[in-house]
């Protein structure tokens, strides 16, 4: 049983186990229920008040972000690109929230959140560092991570500072 980012209630069960024992399990969690629903709202709120500290609802907000993210994130990746070996074909900027970027090693395109802004730059840091070495190493295994402790050895002091600040 748990509650998902949404406030939902998902409920995990054998096949053939009858409706009224799911019922009753779920009547006799009901503080932990009403705790666990409690919690993941004030997540909520606490994401929300994080993203909106960068306001980007008119292009011109939009415009001056990817400008400002731009002038942060260019001279790390001049500074990686040639540590590492390895040439992005684009860089792109999207107010993303569920990813702080993303890379296409097929294509060589790399994505980065705006939201990276609201971000300590040496975490900044760490997500083109992360997103750079997936253009060598695709997926989060052994490989990636031993490029991830040559190039940024802090990278997971770094993730954990980035969920800290997202939360709160």
């Amino acid at each position: 049983m748990r509650v998902v980012s949404n406030g939902d209630l998902h409920i995990s069960a054998p096949y053939g186990v009858p409706k009224g024992e799911i019922d009753r399990f779920i009547q006799s969690n009901e503080t932990w229920i009403q705790k666990a629903l409690q919690k993941q709202l004030a997540a909520n709120r606490q994401r929300s008040n994080f993203y909106s500290q960068l306001p980007l609802e008119t292009r011109e907000q939009v415009r001056e972000a990817v400008q400002r993210l731009d002038a942060l994130v260019q001279p790390m990746l001049l500074k990686y690109t040639a540590l590492m070996g390895v040439k992005p074909t684009r860089i792109t900027y999207k107010p993303t929230i569920s990813r702080w970027g993303a890379c296409n090693k097929k294509t060589g395109a790399i994505c980065f959140s705006t939201y990276l802004l609201l971000l300590p730059e040496w975490c900044v840091e760490h997500v083109v560092v992360h997103e750079l070495a997936h253009l060598i190493e695709a997926n989060h295994g052994p490989k990636f991570h031993a490029l991830m402790d040559q190039y940024f050895p802090r990278w997971k002091e770094a993730r954990k500072a980035i969920r800290e600040t997202v939360r709160g």
